[in-house]
């Protein structure tokens, strides 16, 4: 699955428990008519994947839904979902070269007329 949208927050890569479980949290917010703030985590090694972005980046976001179950002290069952992230890539374009300005099509090129009509056949074959 993914998410596209703007990022609106990351936060900083944090650490957990004496086995050394990293995880760094994301906002994107969507673009719809009723925009979703989305939270997105990144685990372990992809927690770096975030190095290089920043808030207000677009982005596209390959997720995955993620499920557990928990039993409380006193015996209830309890529920909770995660979206994990597992690739990110920036979807602002890139900038077209400013130098060259565009040619249209008709007048990229001149017409050809000085053709012969004896010269119609002149492949070797």
């Amino acid at each position: 699955m993914e998410v596209q949208g703007k990022i609106k927050l990351i936060d900083e890569t944090k650490t957990f428990g004496n086995n050394g479980f990293r995880k760094r949290e994301m906002v994107v917010t969507t673009d719809e008519q009723y925009p979703q703030h989305i939270m997105i985590e990144f685990v372990q090694d992809k927690c770096d994947l975030l190095n290089s972005y920043a808030a207000g980046q677009d982005v596209k976001v390959s997720i995955n839904l993620r499920g557990r179950e928990w039993t409380n002290p006193q015996g209830e069952v309890k529920y909770f979902n995660s979206i994990q992230g597992w690739r990110i890539e920036s979807l602002q374009a890139e900038q077209p070269n400013q130098n060259i300005p565009p040619v249209p099509p008709m007048d990229a090129f001149e017409p050809a007329d000085d053709l012969n009509e004896e010269d119609h056949d002149d492949l070797p074959f």
